[in-house]
């Protein structure tokens, strides 16, 4: 098995309390299963762990829910597993996903002492009645306290998640939002512009009326306030939504954005390996019985052509600031760039969305504010 490095990501379902945007598998009121979850994730760790052990692990992402609502015990085990089963590098980068109104001062000490070297807390607005409209469990207060807790625990990669475009939000917020966050001193920001998704509890108080969402020209006007306010603060923006200190940008997303492989555990989880792709059930009932029925959680998986890998490598890396990278695609698929996507680039280049130098193309800042539309015109060149 040809060694290569990858990253494994670990889904934890739980919540205390699901917010009202959230689409992806997470569950409030569900403890009883907390344990027999933790069960069926260490035997799907295992199993894998003897397909795959000869891959070099350059990052571990423990995501949610919310992860540190689930026993830190429990995360111990986890992480132990993953130790014993895979070659995880020495310096790998070890991320858990945080709620400030699930934590205590001793929890960082405790995920320290687990291995765990990032932090990735979930503060998504500084207004505390805006926090309370989204479902949030946490005030402005506990970020702070959070933040400096991590540091007295020797945390030196702390990440926080703010968004923008909620409804009702006001662009002073917004930039309050980012100054309060600025002043912490965090080594990356991921802010995200929110979206209404079907099946949450927002999409139907809109469909009902009971809230409008911002409109565009306002939400735009944020995301390019907010580029400037944090470029001014240091933070350099590497992707669309992502900003980081000097050596700070996240391995594990960039895995994603450059269309790297990966393994997923747990319910909902995706994994992409060899040109295949699987995802597992999302319901925490179903994941817990098939694995244990069957050895495994999966739901679906797919074999992806060359075709559909190449329009991915470049959805994915025209995300990042520095776009595709020519070389790399070139090793990846054995012809250049040009060679499949000549009329596109040109196209797209006359029209200011696409730019290029001698290392990669990427997107214009106009092209960053329309980039499906950019892609579509790659969709048209696929095969």
């Amino acid at each position: 098995m040809e060694e290569k490095e990858i990253g494994i990501y670990i889904h934890i379902p739980f919540c205390k309390k699901k917010c009202i945007y959230c689409d992806f598998p997470s569950y409030s009121g569900a403890e009883l299963y907390m344990e027999p979850y933790l069960y069926a994730l260490l035997d799907e760790i295992t199993i894998l762990g003897t397909k795959f052990s000869k891959y070099d692990i350059k990052s571990i992402y423990i995501g949610g829910g919310t992860p540190t609502y689930f026993k830190t015990s429990y995360i111990g085990r986890i992480l132990e597993t993953c130790f014993s089963c895979f070659n995880v590098k020495e310096n790998a980068e070890i991320t858990i996903e945080s709620n400030p109104g699930t934590l205590g001062k001793k929890t960082f000490l405790e995920l320290k002492r687990l291995g765990i070297n990032r932090l990735s807390l979930g503060v998504q607005a500084w207004q505390n009645e805006l926090l309370k409209f989204l479902g949030r469990i946490h005030t402005s207060q506990q970020v702070v306290s959070s933040v400096r807790w991590a540091r007295e625990a020797g945390f030196q990669n702390i990440n926080v998640d703010i968004m923008f475009g909620i409804p009702n939000q006001t662009v002073e917020e917004w930039m309050v939002t980012l100054e309060n966050v600025c002043s912490l001193e965090v080594d990356h920001i991921s802010a995200y512009s929110l979206k209404i998704e079907e099946d949450t509890a927002l999409y139907s108080m809109v469909q009902n009326g009971v809230i409008h969402p911002m409109d565009e020209c306002t939400e735009r006007h944020m995301y390019h306030e907010g580029i400037s306010f944090l470029r001014q603060r240091g933070y350099i923006q590497y992707e669309i939504s992502n900003f980081a200190r000097e050596g700070k940008k996240s391995v594990h997303n960039l895995i994603y954005w450059k269309d790297d492989e990966y393994i997923g555990f747990g319910c909902g989880a995706h994994s992409y390996i060899n040109r295949v792709r699987w995802y597992n059930y999302k319901d925490i009932e179903q994941y817990i019985y098939t694995m244990n029925k069957n050895g495994h959680g999966m739901e679906y998986r797919e074999y992806i052509d060359s075709n559909i890998e190449r329009f991915e490598m470049i959805m994915m890396g025209l995300r990042l600031i520095e776009g595709v990278n020519k070389a790399e695609f070139e090793r990846r698929f054995g012809k250049p760039l040009d060679f499949y996507y000549r009329d596109a680039i040109s196209q797209l280049k006359r029209n200011g969305l696409l730019d290029e130098n001698d290392s990669s193309i990427y997107l214009t800042p106009r092209g960053l504010d329309i980039q499906n539309t950019v892609l579509l015109a790659f969709l048209d060149y696929m095969g």
